[in-house]
């Protein structure tokens, strides 16, 4: 092998790697403790993973990586059973081939050993969590959600199976694991974060994934836990931040021009929804913290179900207005569009306008229609998952951005 400039950063980062695994593991060992294996040792190791890869032949590898494993299996086997477990041993296993790896991608290589360190020195937070934290019903859940999104996803057939083009098996399953997934995150942030803080948060991250769906997440956790529905207010207002900010870049893709002229509206629109959120968290901040954890579960399987098909519903409802009433590239077919996605009408009015089908303030209002009709979706499902003392909270935020991104426009005439 040559010695040019990533031959020379491969070494560097395999022995790298070693000197961070290994002043992980030497730290954090026993005094007592009877494993020899420290940073020398785990540098020597991710050396010796580079030098084989280096010479070029797999069975060298193969060689190295069997004598590692011997050493660290006869160095547990003469501990037994005063070792202290078989972690540092497996570690050397993983640096011998991440030092093999570094001369390949040094960058992915580097990652993984700062990952791999990250994971040791994690380990007393590991394993107070699983064991003193982490319940029963909340690894069913997980399991639950990753065999939803993992192995029933991939198995449903892609295409529509209405005469309009839109009943989608894997599409409304794909919105069941989208719930199931936004209310995972908001019971994380429950336990990582306490509700006043982390309710908000996960809302507005889940509002890039779909604010509809956050609303009636939002709500569910909210019903569940009525002490917490100002978070969770806070949290589904703040997914219709994420809302903004995602037309804002379909217009940026699609009609620059177009997004000129909703500049106003779509910021106004922005800031009035993080005002309103900000209130309500300012007020869930005043009042008391958790004493304890959230008990429960991550999420309702049974909620998340009669969610997708609430919201199959109205998209089925909005085809077949739109086959009906033949106004699928007008204000009136936004307006329709608008109950089940935003997103799908800002780009048709968009591509409208961009084909000269719509003139640029026609193209501005069928977007804002779109936009106050998915309003009302949102406070639908609100009130439908929540109650009606979430969906009342939630309506102030929803009416003050449907108001003030229809007095944008009036503010922004097109020149």
């Amino acid at each position: 092998m040559a010695l040019d400039l990533n031959t020379v950063v491969g070494f560097s980062v395999a022995l790298g790697i070693g000197l961070l695994i290994g002043t992980e593991r030497e730290k954090s060992r026993r005094t007592d403790s009877p494993s020899v294996a420290g940073a020398r040792t785990f540098t020597l190791v991710a050396l010796l993973g580079a030098v084989a890869r280096a010479l070029g032949s797999e069975w060298i590898i193969v060689a190295v990586v069997l004598a590692v494993g011997l050493v660290a299996v006869a160095s547990y086997r003469a501990n037994v059973p005063d070792h202290p477990g078989i972690t540092t041993d497996a570690a050397l296993l993983v640096t011998v081939l991440l030092g093999a790896f570094a001369l390949d991608n040094a960058r992915v290589a580097g990652a993984l050993g700062v990952t791999v360190a990250v994971i040791l020195v994690s380990r007393s937070w590991l394993h107070d969590w699983i064991r003193n934290r982490l319940t029963q019903q909340e690894v069913s859940d997980a399991l639950m959600l990753l065999a939803a999104a993992l192995v029933v996803l991939p198995l449903l057939p892609d295409r529509a199976l209405d005469p309009w083009g839109t009943l989608n098996p894997r599409t409304i399953w794909t919105v069941i694991v989208v719930v199931m997934s936004i209310n995972s995150a908001g019971y994380i942030a429950l336990r990582a974060f306490d509700h006043r803080l982390g309710l908000p948060l996960a809302g507005l991250l889940s509002g890039f994934v779909s604010s509809v769906a956050a609303h009636g997440a939002m709500g569910q956790r909210a019903r569940s836990e009525p002490r917490i529905a100002r978070a969770a207010v806070a949290g589904a207002t703040l997914s219709s931040v994420a809302t903004v900010i995602q037309l804002a870049l379909i217009l940026a893709v699609t009609n620059h021009a177009l997004l000129r002229g909703l500049t106003v509206a779509l910021a106004s629109a922005g800031i009035a929804a993080v005002g309103y959120s900000i209130i309500l968290t300012v007020r869930a901040l005043r009042g008391e913290a958790s004493a304890e954890l959230p008990a429960g579960r991550a999420f309702q399987p049974r909620t998340a179900v009669l969610f997708a098909l609430a919201l199959t519903a109205i998209v089925i409802l909005t085809a077949a207005l739109n086959h009906w009433l033949g106004a699928a590239g007008g204000v009136l077919g936004a307006a329709v569009a608008g109950f089940a996605d935003t997103h799908s009408a800002a780009v048709a009015a968009a591509t409208e306008a961009t084909a000269g089908l719509f003139d640029l303030q026609t193209a501005r209002i069928a977007l804002l229609v779109a936009f106050s009709t998915n309003s009302l979706t949102k406070f639908a499902l609100a009130y439908w998952s929540g109650g009606w003392r979430f969906a009342a909270l939630i309506l102030p935020g929803l009416a003050l951005m449907v108001v003030v991104a229809w007095l944008g426009i009036l503010l922004q005439p097109l020149a």
